[in-house]
């Protein structure tokens, strides 16, 4: 995951976006339950923005967070399911 986006979706899980950091394996649950409610927050904002524009042929597509946040929420998935911790710093 790229820096910005990636610090977005820390946030989402109710994280302070700081890095380096972690959410240990008992605070996993209860941060893929707040990043699933804020992708689905997402998802409704970007749906009521694509409804009020016109679809212009030249605009760029851009990868949703939606789309982007899938790995996260497979990682958090299995460090619930081997009841890991979860740490994220910068390359």
């Amino acid at each position: 995951m790229f820096g910005d986006v990636a610090q977005e979706m820390i946030k989402m899980m109710g994280h302070s976006g700081a890095i380096p950091g972690a959410i240990l394996a008992p605070n996993i649950p209860e941060a893929l339950k707040q990043l699933k409610s804020e992708l689905k927050q997402e998802n409704i904002r970007r749906l009521n923005l694509v409804e009020t524009q016109e679809e212009n042929e030249h605009s760029e597509h851009s990868v949703s967070i939606i789309v982007r946040a899938y790995p996260l929420l497979n990682l958090l998935n299995s460090a619930i399911a081997g009841e890991c911790d979860v740490m994220w710093d910068t390359l």
